[in-house]
This record gives structure tokens, C-alpha cells and sequence, in this order.
């Protein structure tokens, strides 16, 4: 505030002029530092370096933000200008040509020499900008072959575009209620397009923005506080210690949620190794350092719009088998087979459900692919037939790295790729790369207390890495997986290693010294440098790219290639997991979190991963249960059990040399309190079923974050410890050690909430707060919906039983005393089941008088299922009398076992029928008591006043 006075003196008034102009000068800075972009992003910036590029020069001496010392000014020195503008089918392309002045260096080679962009309007809801250098043909990555083919721009669009000429700048907006916000604007930083490093910035809406990975973090929205760069580069990293930095898959996809709850997504297609830097402004910069920028934009309006928007591009998740949703066991390290007996024998022993075991890397004599340990597991094939019959399913894993020194005519998998020429090539082209991984030289035994390196070159056998482009490779894999299922009867793969990861840098004999080894900008990601842990970037492929290029899809392509091979042998769903993953991934696969440790945060972070995957349209995926490294304790695997029973893949899993810890080797009282969450689960498997079903068709999430339910709540956009199943079920756990109570958040909602175990109604003075909810030690928080109907079913000991079992429904009333819902149903595992439409499709519709079941498809005879029961949440006190089906009296009964469930048993109705059934209602007894003592309090109350007035 400047301020006047004719009794100040002059020193006075200067000594104020200059606080307030330092005032002015310190807002203004502040302001600066915002929109400050990076103009030296390789990390060893100095004034000379920085002003070379034409960039301003100014560190600050305290800097915990990040702030770049080295940014553009308004005007900077790399810019486009308009060359042509010419009209195409779907919208237009842009010529341009660099402006750099004589005495800045443009600071990276080979700048494209024809840049050009073309603006494509694809669909009502999605559009794409590409941008490439048309006097050259640049690599482009091959998953976009597979996208939907366009032909003819959209008659209407729920966005538009503008471009200004010079400097050439992009604006997108979404059209939002007859009003345009603008979603992009890349006239701040500087647009760069050079061979190996292109950049782009553009300023963002709102900082309530997600995805962008894989890697691990705290919070599920991400943070623009400070400068933070994100590095995309598949790698065999385990999902800790450091945050923000390039895991397993690699999935360059946004959403920002608007100020009004709108949302949109942004897909950058790029395979090459990548990072993204988000700042305060808010904005975000990507960099890359091959290919092409080639982004796909995607307008909602809703958060489950974009990524069904984004899964009708990239691919529909894939449909999982039934029996995949059960719970799942495995063990690094069981080291016999007489281990595996015992583990399964004490679930069974407590009646633990369990649906599938695993076979990891220490089933394989010496960790060779297709092969057995005759010693240590004798007898595993005939104990896989005899699990099967018992309702079990068994999954083998498989790593891409074929040992490479076995004696001639011993090992057929690396002889028959050899003779097919399946093997990535070094840079010669002229012979296969050597790396090493799990396989282990014969007659030696691994000392494990050597350090990992002297390990691996001690006692690793050299290994080849199929080229999964290669024209050969469907059949070289497929021929050896099901010659492989002759002897052990897997139901389901799991690809692992496949980043591709390598326990040498590069390969046995190092790496050439050239610009793909060592391009002019390293990517903000883990190793330091491309090679390390994986392959050469000099590496080719059988079609002439580059492991350069072609490195972030390696796990991608192997997923096609195995989820084609284990179609083709078994004719069923089955299920294939996959550790690396690209966009496209969730058409083949699931894929479970990575190496990750029995700690406390470790179960937070799982749920942002879930989330994330969510977005990127990967739906079945989780982390292990109870971490994968560490020893775990009693208390923490409880609450991780709580967790995991609803993770959409719910496996228990950990590693070598550490405790077991499956949820029977606690005790009886562990056990116990493990099968009652899991029979919650195992109940709830039709509705978390029928939601796999509305992925696969029309790409909804499956676990979702709170503000896809509630989008124009502010505070659930930021809310990361609970999650939904649909939108329907809101999961709360605990995730603190020593904790019985936690602080949860309920979204204020039109509708009501139950608590999923007593039915009762919560508390209207809870809805829109943060409040502390008592969770005791045997419970999870889990809550349900009002205005939605939840298919069950009885639990049993795995589906195969389960399945049989007699059906239910929740129906939760809301305000409007209405609810409804949907079931799916098929035999759970045919591969064609639901494009030959061989399935039953229930539309479910309730009121506080009666439940509707509309059969809108019939294409699957269910035998004698039947639903048998309804539970009513929301009735309050009131009696349920007279039920009838179809206008007829029935045997059903009416009861409330407990709190405020109303059930009604004994229905006994075929699921593949229509039904109406209806019922009365009356006020119970107890209700009218109170009411009429409630009516003769007030009466008293009146006449109490009427006495004292007069």
C-alpha cells in the first residue's frame, strides 16, 4: 500500500517508497518464478553454457522448488514461424521454419530441416496432433497401427483448435456448457524439434492433473509445487526407494480434472526415453528424445468419459477369466515341491479360498525357461492335474532371456531360436547380443552372501533376448509354450524381466561409443545411462530399428505375442500378466506392481499405482500382498490381506529367502479373520465381474478414484487412501501401523451410505467432512452407495464351488427409494463369449416396494442358478410383508438377522428369467411405538407452553 502524509519528512517518505518498490520487485520475482521453463534441462547448467542458448541467467540462492537458474525469456531465442497452411481430409497441416538468430546455437544437432503439423479432428470427443519433420521418415511407434482408421472428420466436436503464426503457437479448447477452456497453450518455454530431442511446453488449466508413469509417488494427484521431472524408460526397478522415477512400464497419458469438474487427457505416442517436467504455472514440458510428438487429445466431459475415450483408441481391457478374480497365491523361493504342497494343504486345512498358485523361477532347473526341476520338483506336473481337479488353477512364469551356453542338443528353446534367427542382433547386425540374466551355469551352486555383480559373473550363464517384431517369433514361442503344457497343464502365463531387463549394462561385451549409446540429452531416468540394466541402444531388430527405438515396447509386444499363444492353446480366456507395459497393453493383459517391500507406505502406494493403471486401461491389476521383499509382520500383513481382497488381482506374493507368509502359516486366529475378508470378496465376485464386463465393452474403470464418482468435489480430486469398486462400493482401509481408527473422507452425495456390514445409515452430518472412523483390527472400512443394486453370491473355497452357489442382490436405497444395477454372467472362461453374445445381461431395478429383473440378453444357459436372496439397505424400520413374485405368493421369508439389513431368503429364482417381485410395507411395531411416544411427548410439550402462556 503506498501511502501519503503532508507531516512525513522527505527521508521518511523515501525509506517507504523503497520497502514498497522492494515489495512490488519481491511479488513480481515471485510471480517470475512460476513461469520460469528450463532452457538447460541437462542438469550442468552455468552461466556461459546458458546464455549461449540465448537464455536468462539467474540462480537463486535458496532453492528447495527447484526453480530452473537457466530459463526463456517472453521472447525466446528458438522459435517456429508459419511457412504454409494447407487443408486436409481431417483438418490441416502446417509447415514451419526455425527462426534462431546468427548468434544463438540452435543447442542440439540436426534440427529438423521441413518441421511440419498436422492437425487431425477424429472422432466428436478426440483429436491429434502430430508433429514430424516431413523431409525425412522418422520412426513412429507400431502400436498406432492398430488404432481405428479415420477417414471423415466429425460433423460436430466437443473442442477446437487455433494456431498463431509467429512465433507459432498451439491453442486447444474444450467446449464446456457453451463456453471454451482452453486446455493447452504452448506459446510459453520453447517448442524444439531436432533429431535426438524434441520439446514441447504448454500451460495447463488446473493443477488437478494424474497418470504419467509408471513410477512410484505419495499422492495420486500430482504436485506442481516445484519443478518436478518425471522420467518415462521401461526399467527392472523396484517400486522404492526413490519416487517419481522410471519403473517397469511406460504410459505418457494425463488427465486434468477442470475447475468445474470436467475433465480431459492428453496421450503423448512416444516409445523413446522420455521425461516430463511439471511447474507451478501450472505447466507441463515433455521431452523426448526420438520419434516423433504425436498427441492424442480426449474431451470427456467426465473422468470416466476420457478413458473410455482413451480405450476406444489405444484398445478395450481385455476380459479376464472368472477365476482369475480369486485369491491367488505364489512364492519366490518356495524351493520344492513338497513346500507348495504344504502351503496349499494349510489354506485348505482352514478353508481359505484360494484359486490359483503359482509356479515361480524356482520351479526351473537352473531358471532355464520350459523346464522343470526333476530333483526339487518331482512330481510337479501330476500335482497341477491333481490341484485342477480340486477347482485350482495354476500359472507359470516365463522370462524372455534364453540361456545361451547349454551342450548342444540339451536345450531346444535356444537351438530352435537359433535356427529361426529370433535373437536381437548386436550393432554389427551380424550376431546375437549376449546379456545375462536368471539362468545359472550347470553344475554350480549360487553364493548368495557375493555381491550381485560378482554373483552374475561368476555363476549366470550367458543369455539371448528374442526380438518379439521378428516375423518368426509367434511360432518359435507358441510351439515351445504348448509343447511346454504337455507336461505341465498351466491355465495362465506371467511374463516377467521384460523391460527387457539385463544384469549386465548393455551386453557381455559392453556397448559401442556412439550417439544412441550416449544421445545429447539423457532423459531424467534412474541409470545412468541407457544401457544400464537392459540392453544396447545400438541393438537392432530384425526390421532394421534400433533397441533405441524400440526399447520402452519390448514387454509390450512379447504380451501380444503370449496372449495370442496361450489363446491358440488352450481355446480359453486363461490370463496373461505382464511386469512391463505400453499403452495397448491392458487388449492383452494384467499386470501386477513390481518388486515392491513389506512396508507400511508400501500399501498406500499400491493404491495410487491401482489408480494409475486404472487410467492408462490396464483395470486388472494389484500390488503383492504383504510386499514382496522384507520379512513381514503379523499385524501389517493383516491389514494388507484387509487391502488386498480388493485389489482386482489379489495376490499374495513374496520373495526369495524370507518368511512365508500366506495367510495360513499365522495361526488359526490369522486364518480366521483372513477367510472372512476373503469370503466378502468371493461374495462381491459378480458385481466386481460384471464391472470387468463394462470395461471390456465399453472401457470404464473398474477400481476408481473418488472424483470419477464425484467430479465436482474438490476435496475427493485429492483423496488417495480410498477408492471405489464401480461406483457403488467405497473401500476405506487402514494403512497406519497400530491403528484402529483412521481419517476417511465421505463425499457429500444426494444419494445416502450404509456401512456393507450392519447396513446401517451413516450419519448425514459426516457427508462432505474428514472425520475419524473407528476400523478395528479385524475390519475394513467399506461402504455402499445408495441408489445402487450389488449382484453376490455365496462364497466358497475357490469359483469353480462358488460359481454354483446360490445368487443374491444388496439393494441400497437412495433418497428417491430407488436403486438398480446390472449383472453379467457367462461360464466364466470362453474366449468368444461375449462378441457371440453367449452371456446373460441383467438390468436390475429396485424401489422400497419391490425389485425388477429384466433379462436383456440370453444367450447362456446357467443351469439352476438362481438368485435366493435380497438385502435391503435403506427400509429403516420399516416391515416387509407379502412378498410375491410375478403377482404370485411365495415361500420366501422375511427376516432382519442383524442391524438394519432387511433380508428376504428362499426366493429360489432362475437368474436367466425375468422377474418381478414385489412386496408391502408397513411401519413395525417398535416404529409405531415410538411414534406415538414421540406424538404424545410433543402433545405434552404444547400443552406445557399453552399453560405457561396463559
Amino acid at each position: 500500500m503506498w501511502i501519503k502524509s503532508s507531516s512525513m519528512d522527505k527521508r521518511k517518505t523515501f525509506l517507504i517508497l523503497i520497502i514498497n518498490a522492494s515489495v512490488l520487485i519481491e511479488i513480481k520475482c515471485a510471480e517470475n518464478y512460476t513461469r520460469r521453463f528450463d532452457c538447460y534441462p541437462e542438469k550442468k547448467a552455468n552461466e556461459t553454457l546458458c546464455r549461449k542458448r540465448g537464455c536468462i541467467w539467474n540462480p537463486l540462492t535458496k532453492n528447495p522448488n527447484k526453480v530452473p537458474a537457466c530459463y526463456y525469456d517472453d521472447g525466446n531465442k528458438f522459435s517456429y514461424t508459419l511457412n504454409a497452411s494447407l487443408p486436409t481430409k481431417l483438418g490441416h497441416k502446417i509447415t514451419l521454419e526455425l527462426k534462431t538468430p546468427a548468434s544463438v546455437d540452435f543447442p542440439y544437432p540436426d534440427p529438423f530441416s521441413a518441421p511440419t503439423v498436422y492437425f487431425e479432428q477424429q472422432t466428436e470427443d478426440r483429436m491429434r496432433i502430430k508433429i514430424t519433420d516431413s523431409s525425412t521418415k522418422r520412426y513412429e511407434v507400431p502400436v498406432g497401427e492398430s488404432f481405428p482408421s479415420i477417414n471423415t472428420k466429425p460433423s460436430t466436436t466437443k473442442y477446437s483448435y487455433e494456431y498463431d503464426s509467429n512465433p507459432f503457437s498451439i491453442n486447444v479448447f474444450a467446449k464446456r456448457n457453451g463456453k471454451r477452456v482452453k486446455i493447452w497453450d504452448t506459446s510459453f518455454g520453447a517448442m524444439m524439434l531436432s533429431d535426438q530431442f524434441l520439446q514441447l511446453s504448454t500451460q495447463l488449466p488446473t493443477t488437478f492433473f494424474y497418470g504419467i508413469g509408471e513410477n512410484s509417488r505419495t499422492t495420486f494427484k500430482r504436485d506442481f509445487s516445484k519443478w518436478e521431472t518425471i522420467g518415462m524408460f521401461t526399467a527392472d526397478h523396484a517400486p522404492y526407494p526413490f519416487h517419481n522415477t522410471n519403473l517397469y512400464g511406460v504410459h505418457p497419458f494425463y488427465m486434468v480434472v477442470e475447475n468445474d469438474g470436467s475433465a480431459h487427457g492428453v496421450m503423448l505416442l512416444n516409445s523413446n526415453a522420455m521425461d516430463v517436467t511439471l511447474q507451478p504455472t501450472p505447466a507441463i514440458t515433455f521431452r523426448t528424445i526420438g520419434g516423433v510428438l504425436d498427441f492424442y487429445f480426449f474431451f470427456g466431459p467426465t473422468p470416466e468419459n476420457v478413458v473410455q475415450q482413451y480405450t476406444e483408441l489405444i484398445g478395450r481391457p481385455v476380459m479376464p477369466s472368472y477365476w482369475s478374480l480369486g485369491f491367488q497365491l505364489c512364492r519366490y523361493g518356495y524351493n520344492s515341491l513338497d513346500e507348495v504342497k504344504k502351503t496349499v494343504a494349510r489354506m485348505s486345512k482352514y478353508d481359505i479360498p484360494q484359486d490359483i498358485q503359482y509356479g515361480d523361477i524356482d520351479y526351473m532347473e537352473r531358471q532355464l525357461d520350459f523346464t522343470y526341476d526333476k530333483k526339487t520338483y518331482a512330481g510337479l506336473p501330476e500335482y497341477v492335474r491333481k490341484i485342477k481337479k480340486q477347482g485350482l488353477k495354476y500359472i507359470t512364469i516365463l522370462d524372455p532371456a534364453i540361456g545361451a551356453e547349454e551342450v548342444p542338443g540339451t536345450y531346444e528353446p535356444y537351438e530352435l531360436g537359433e535356427k529361426l534367427g529370433i535373437w536381437i542382433k548386436d550393432h554389427t547386425g551380424n550376431k546375437s547380443l549376449i546379456g545375462k540374466v536368471w539362468p545359472t551355469k550347470e553344475n554350480v551352486t549360487v553364493n548368495r552372501t557375493w555381491d550381485w555383480d560378482k554373483q552374475t559373473k561368476y555363476f549366470r550363464t550367458n543369455a539371448t533376448f528374442p526380438d518379439w517384431f521378428h516375423p518368426n517369433i509367434s511360432s518359435w514361442w507358441s510351439y515351445l509354450i504348448k509343447k511346454f503344457h504337455k507336461t505341465i497343464e498351466f491355465d495362465g502365463l506371467w511374463i516377467d524381466m521384460n523391460e527387457a531387463a539385463n544384469f549386465v549394462p548393455g551386453s557381455i561385451e559392453g556397448c559401442p561409443n556412439n550417439k544412441y549409446e550416449f544421445p545429447p540429452y539423457k532423459p531424467n531416468i534412474q541409470m545412468k545411462e541407457l544401457a544400464g540394466k537392459t540392453l544396447c541402444m545400438s541393438a537392432l531388430h530384425e526390421d532394421g530399428t534400433k533397441e533405441y527405438d524400440y526399447h520402452s515396447l519390448f514387454g509390450w509386444k512379447q504380451t501380444v505375442v503370449t496372449r495370442s499363444a496361450l489363446s491358440e492353446l488352450t481355446k480359453k480366456r486363461g490370463i496373461v500378466i505382464s511386469r512391463s507395459t505400453y499403452p495397448s497393453s491392458g487388449k492383452y493383459a494384467g499386470h501386477w506392481l513390481g518388486d515392491n517391500k513389506s512396508a507400511w507406505p508400501q500399501m498406500h502406494e499400491s493404491i495410487i499405482g491401482m489408480m494409475d493403471f486404472s487410467l492408462f486401461g490396464i483395470p486388472y491389476s494389484g500390488a503383492d500382498i504383504c510386499g514382496f521383499n522384507e520379512d513381514v509382520t503379523e499385524e501389517l500383513c493383516h491389514r494388507w490381506t484387509q487391502l488386498g481382497a480388493f485389489y482386482p488381482m489379489s495376490r499374495n506374493h513374496n520373495g526369495y529367502g524370507f518368511k512365508p507368509q500366506d495367510p495360513a502359516v499365522f495361526g488359526e486366529k490369522f486364518a480366521k479373520q483372513a477367510r472372512s475378508i476373503l469370503h466378502v470378496r468371493y461374495t462381491l465376485l459378480p458385481y466386481l465381474y460384471t464391472l470387468f464386463y463394462e470395461a471390456h465393452t465399453k472401457g470404464s474403470t473398474v477400481v476408481r478414484p473418488m472424483f470419477h464418482v464425484f467430479p465436482t468435489d474438490v476435496k475427493s480430486r485429492t483423496i488417495d487412501q480410498q477408492f471405489f469398486w464401480g461406483n457403488a462400493l467405497l473401500v476405506t482401509p487402514v494403512l497406519q501401523k497400530d491403528a484402529t481408527t483412521v481419517q476417511a473422507y465421505l463425499p457429500e452425495s444426494e444419494s445416502k451410505w450404509y456401512d456393507y456390514f450392519t447396513g446401517k445409515e451413516v450419519s448425514r452430518e459426516l457427508a462432505g467432512k474428514t472425520s475419524h472412523w473407528s476400523i478395528p483390527l479385524d475390519t475394513i472400512g467399506l461402504h455402499v452407495l445408495g441408489g445402487n443394486i450389488i449382484p453376490t453370491q455365496e462364497p466358497a473355497n475357490n469359483t469353480e464351488h462358488s460359481r454354483t452357489k446360490p445368487m443374491g442382490v444388496i439393494v441400497a436405497l437412495n433418497e428417491r427409494e430407488t436403486a438398480n444395477g446390472m449383472l453379467f454372467w457367462d461360464d466364466g472362461d470362453a474366449l468368444e463369449s461375449i462378441s457371440a453374445k453367449k452371456f446373460i445381461l441383467l438390468h436390475l431395478n429396485a424401489t422400497k416396494v419391490g425389485l425388477t429383473i429384466n433379462v436383456q440378453v440370453n444367450g447362456y444357459d446357467t443351469g439352476s442358478l438362481h438368485f435366493n436372496t435380497i438385502k435391503l439397505l435403506g427400509a429403516g424400520k420399516l416391515e416387509i410383508r407379502d412378498v410375491k413374485v410375478n403377482g404370485k405368493n411365495t415361500k420366501a421369508s422375511v427376516s432382519k438377522p442383524k442391524n438394519d439389513i432387511t433380508e428376504i431368503t428362499n426366493l429360489n429364482l432362475p437368474i436367466k428369467e425375468s422377474h418381478k417381485i414385489t412386496w408391502s410395507v408397513v411401519e413395525s411395531k417398535s416404529d409405531s411405538r415410538e411414534i406415538q411416544s414421540s406424538m404424545l411427548f410433543v402433545l405434552a410439550a404444547m400443552l406445557t407452553l399453552f399453560i405457561c402462556l396463559s
